[in-house]
């Protein structure tokens, strides 16, 4: 199979599935022709991604989610403004979209959650068939877990997860754990994608806490929960950090970000504190490690990704920095929640290969071979 990605650029998340999912295709000897990246000015490819992408990347303009640069809450009001004003490149980029699809001819395009593969196959409607990977899709399950009392963007997430989708053949939703497909959404449950650094580690247990601290707000919580249990060793990896390790006192240190410092730490903690973003919580798991998820402020795709871990067993959700919580949750985890998730997680190699490689078949069935797509190409020329 020739594949092509699409990735939404917004955080480490789709990328790393997106470098996850080129491991399985090329270990199995198909070939991964390409990547279109959703960018912005300020939001470049990262380098960890084109350093370890191996195939050509081709950044194109997609607006991205808008943050409060203070308390780094999401701001949904700021988000579609943004969107609204940047229609006419956002239309420009679509058509690159198609452009770049009806020339390169993929069997098949793997959409990671970026709204340019869902509209643009609403809009123009490229010849190769679309599958869209992420876990916002569990969304349209019908046991899928959502917070309380906020239909309105409840609404407004699932509306999102529909336009990236528009047009898809079908939706593989990364889970936690195994459930039941749903056709009538042409939805399939599957396992996470994770990286082989994840998978390859031999996870330890050291008496200390790993924090991960994104917001203002949790930082002070942290350093507060750290006056309450001094004895408590903590290591928390932030933004604001200049230096490689910088210690507060003998029980916690701060850490500048680094993901592979972070992966060594976190093979080696009791438990982690982190936001509820599904890949990092999905590592943890893997690792045995619980989890104390705190959504980032006003963001509820990862209220929902919270709860919907806390129903798999993967650790507590939380609003705030609980330690007292925590530390009363840990005797009572499970550690055979980490052991089904590691067999649910093996699956996804065939899962995931059978996926593509059905979509492809009944594309190729339902047009003939490659006689219609190259007389509908003649056509339109």
């Amino acid at each position: 199979m020739r594949v092509l990605f699409l990735v939404q650029g917004e955080g480490r998340g789709h990328l790393t599935q997106a470098l996850s999912l080129a491991q399985i295709l090329n270990t199995a000897g198909h070939d991964v022709i390409g990547a279109l990246v959703g960018v912005t000015e300020e939001r470049p490819v990262p380098a960890f991604f084109s350093e370890q992408f191996k195939a050509p990347i081709t950044p194109i303009f997609s607006p991205g989610l808008v943050y409060n640069a203070g308390t780094n809450e999401l701001e949904p009001f700021k988000t579609t403004v943004q969107a609204i004003r940047y229609a006419r490149p956002f239309w420009k980029s679509i058509r690159q979209v198609h452009t770049f699809i009806e020339s390169h001819r993929p069997d098949v395009v793997v959409n990671f959650y970026e709204m340019l593969g869902g509209l643009t196959y609403a809009l123009l409607r490229p010849s190769v068939p679309m599958v869209c990977i992420a876990h916002q899709y569990l969304s349209f399950h019908p046991d899928f877990p959502f917070p309380r009392r906020r239909w309105f963007d409840r609404l407004v997430f699932k509306v999102n997860s529909r336009l990236t989708a528009l047009g898809a053949t079908e939706l593989l939703a990364l889970s936690f754990d195994k459930q039941a497909n749903v056709p009538t959404q042409r939805l399939r449950v599957v396992p996470p994608l994770l990286r082989q650094e994840v998978t390859q580690r031999k996870p330890v247990t050291e008496p200390f806490l790993l924090a991960y601290v994104t917001q203002a707000g949790l930082k002070v919580e942290l350093e507060k929960a750290h006056q309450k249990h001094p004895d408590v060793r903590i290591e928390g990896f932030h933004g604001g950090v200049k230096h490689p390790d910088e210690p507060v006192d003998a029980t916690l240190t701060y850490h500048a970000i680094n993901g592979k410092r972070f992966l060594d730490f976190m093979e080696r903690c009791t438990a982690i504190v982190t936001t509820a973003g599904f890949e990092s919580v999905c590592e943890a798991l893997y690792l045995g490690k619980p989890a104390l998820m705190i959504p980032q402020p006003n963001h509820y795709e990862q209220a929902c990704n919270a709860l919907d871990g806390q129903r798999a067993g993967v650790g507590i959700a939380a609003d705030r920095f609980e330690l007292d919580q925590l530390l009363a949750y840990l005797p009572t985890h499970n550690p055979a929640v980490s052991e089904r998730f590691r067999a649910w997680h093996a699956q996804g190699y065939y899962m995931f290969l059978g996926a593509l490689h059905r979509v492809v078949m009944k594309n190729t069935t339902s047009t003939g071979g490659f006689f219609w797509p190259r007389l509908t190409r003649l056509l339109r020329s």
